[in-house]
C-alpha cells in the first residue's frame, strides 16, 4: 500500500504555494486506523488567491479558446492520468479503504474513462446553432467552484472537472478532506499536461471555511457540489447571495422493485452485493430499499441472508475482499447507530449486526447487514445511511410497490427487475428517479446523472454534463 504522504502545498495559479494557514489535517487509512498523509488546512484568504487566478486566466484567454484546443488539452490531461492510474489505484484503496482490486478498476478506472469520453463528447455539444434570425452560442459559464465528496473522491471531481475544462471554464477545487490526496495527483497529471496557469486550482480544507467562501465568492460564476442533501442546502443558501449558478448532486434512498415474475436467484445476490453493497454502500445510488412481493418474501429474504454472510470483508490489501471499511470512525458509528435502530423500531434483523465483523477489530468496519419486514415509517427505509445495510420491504399490489418506491425526499436512482425488460420498462417509467436500472442494466457513463426532488438539480456526464458548465447567449442577426 502507498506511504504517507505529506502534501504541504495548495495549487494556485500553476504553482504550488503554501497556505495562508499554518494548520495541516491528517488522513486516516481506514483499513488500519493510521496516519497515511497529510494536507494543508486551507483559508478563505486561500480561496480569494485561487479565485483570483481562476478568473484572470478565464479572462486572460481560456474562456475564448477553441473547441479544438480545449479538446487537444483535455486529451493530453487523460493520458497523464491514465499513465499514473495504478499508483492512483494504490493511493485510494489507501485513503478510502475500498479493495485494491476494485479501487483500481473503479475508483481509478472511472475517472480515466471519463476524462478520456469527454475527448470524443466534445464534438456532441452544439457550440452554435440558428434558430430563425438567431445566433444561439454556447458560453463557458466562467470560474467554477468545485465541491467534492469523499466516496468517490477522483470520480466525482472529474464528473466536474473534465466538463467544465471541456466547456471552457476555469475551476477552484474543494476536494473533501476524508479523501484529497488523489487530487494531489490531478494537479500533477494537470500541470504536466500544459494547461495555463490558474485554469485549475486546488484548495483543501473544511467546508464550513473553504467550501462556503466558494460557495460565497462573487467572482465564482457556478458552484457545483456533491454530497449530503444537508450540506447542499447550505451551499445553495449561501450562493443565492450573488445569485450564481448552482449545480446539485445530493443523497439518495434508492428502491430496487422486484416484480413477481423476476428470476429472484438471478436478481437477489447481485442486488445485494453490488446494488447495496457496493463500495461499503457508501454510493448515493446504492439499492438500499430492496421492495418485494409478500408471497415471494422468504425467498428473498434467504437469498438476500446468503449473499450477505457469503460477502467477503476485509482491509483494503487482502486478496479476495469484497468491501473494505466505511471512510471514518465516524461514518462507521453512524452506520452502527442507524442498525441499531432498525432492531429498536422492531425490523427484523437477518443477517449481520452492530458488532464489528469477526478479527477485524481495527479499522472501521461494519458487518453486511440485512433487514425484512422493514415498513416505509421506520427511520432505515427513509434516511441515507451511507453503510452496507438492505432493508428488505414487502407489498401485495404492483401499487403498493411504487407507491413504497415513491415514499422518499430523493429521487436519484432506482432499479426494477422483471421476467421481461418490456414489463420491467412499464415500471420503470412510472418512477421518478434520475436512472432507473432495468433487470442489472450496467452503469453508463455516458448518460446524464443527476437527481430528482432533494436529490439534486442539473446533470453530470455526457454530453450533458458539459452543457451543465454553459451559458446560452442568442446574437440577433440582421433580415
Amino acid at each position: 500500500m502507498t506511504d504517507v504522504r505529506t502534501q504541504d502545498k495548495l495549487y494556485i495559479d500553476g504553482a504550488w504555494v503554501p497556505s495562508t494557514g499554518s494548520d495541516m489535517i491528517e488522513v486516516i487509512n481506514p483499513s488500519t486506523e493510521k496516519v497515511c498523509g497529510s494536507v494543508p488546512e486551507g483559508t478563505a484568504e486561500d480561496v480569494d488567491r485561487a479565485v483570483a487566478a481562476a478568473r484572470r486566466a478565464f479572462d486572460g484567454g481560456w474562456g475564448q479558446t477553441t473547441v479544438e484546443e480545449r479538446r487537444k488539452a483535455v486529451a493530453r490531461l487523460a493520458e497523464a492520468l491514465e499513465a499514473r492510474s495504478s499508483e492512483l489505484g494504490d493511493l485510494l484503496a489507501t485513503e478510502m479503504g475500498m479493495p485494491s482490486l476494485y479501487a483500481n478498476l473503479i475508483q481509478a478506472g472511472l475517472p480515466v474513462a471519463n476524462t478520456k469520453a469527454h475527448v470524443e463528447l466534445m464534438d456532441q455539444v452544439a457550440w452554435e446553432e440558428t434558430v430563425g434570425n438567431s445566433l444561439v452560442v454556447r458560453d463557458p459559464v466562467g470560474v467554477v467552484g468545485a465541491i467534492t465528496p469523499w466516496n468517490y473522491p477522483l470520480h466525482q471531481i472529474m464528473c466536474k472537472v473534465a466538463p467544465a475544462l471541456a466547456a471552457g471554464c476555469t475551476v477552484v477545487l474543494k476536494p473533501s478532506e476524508v479523501a484529497p490526496l488523489n487530487a494531489f495527483v490531478l494537479a500533477e497529471a494537470i500541470d504536466e499536461a500544459g494547461f495555463p496557469a490558474g485554469v485549475f486550482n486546488l484548495v483543501t480544507g473544511f467546508g464550513p471555511v473553504v467550501g462556503e467562501a466558494i460557495a460565497a465568492h462573487p467572482d465564482v460564476d457556478m458552484v457545483s457540489f456533491t454530497g449530503s442533501t444537508r450540506a447542499g442546502k447550505r451551499v445553495a443558501e449561501v450562493a443565492s447571495a450573488t445569485v450564481k449558478k448552482v449545480h446539485l448532486e445530493l443523497g439518495g434512498k434508492s428502491a430496487n422493485v422486484i416484480l413477481d415474475d423476476a428470476d429472484l436467484e438471478a436478481c437477489v445476490p447481485p442486488g445485494v452485493t453490488f446494488g447495496c453493497y457496493l463500495n461499503s454502500g457508501q454510493t448515493c445510488t446504492a439499492l438500499t430499499r430492496m421492495i418485494v412481493p409478500r408471497a415471494l418474501q422468504d425467498q428473498v429474504v434467504e437469498l438476500a441472508r446468503q449473499a450477505a454472510e457469503s460477502t467477503a470483508v476485509g482491509p483494503a490489501d487482502q486478496e479476495g475482499a469484497q468491501i473494505g471499511p466505511l471512510v471514518s470512525a465516524a461514518q462507521r458509528d453512524r452506520v452502527r447507530s442507524y442498525i441499531q435502530t432498525g432492531i429498536d423500531e422492531g425490523a427484523v434483523l437477518v443477517a449481520g449486526g452492530v458488532e464489528a465483523p469477526e478479527g477485524l477489530d481495527t479499522g472501521y468496519f461494519v458487518q453486511p447487514t440485512v433487514f425484512a419486514e422493514v415498513t416505509p415509517d421506520m427511520t432505515i427505509a427513509r434516511e441515507e445511511i451511507f453503510g452496507p445495510v438492505l432493508s428488505i420491504m414487502p407489498y401485495d399490489t404492483e401499487e403498493e410497490a411504487l407507491a413504497i418506491a415513491e415514499d422518499t425526499d430523493y429521487g436519484l436512482a432506482g432499479g426494477v427487475q422483471a421476467g421481461s425488460v418490456e414489463r420491467a420498462m412499464a415500471f420503470a417509467r412510472r418512477m421518478r428517479a434520475g436512472q432507473v436500472d432495468v433487470n442489472g442494466g450496467a452503469f453508463n457513463l455516458l448518460a446524464p446523472f443527476g437527481g430528482f426532488k432533494q436529490s439534486g438539480t442539473g446533470r453530470e456526464k455526457g454530453r450533458w454534463g458539459i452543457e451543465e458548465f454553459t451559458e446560452l447567449k442568442s446574437i440577433q442577426l440582421p433580415g
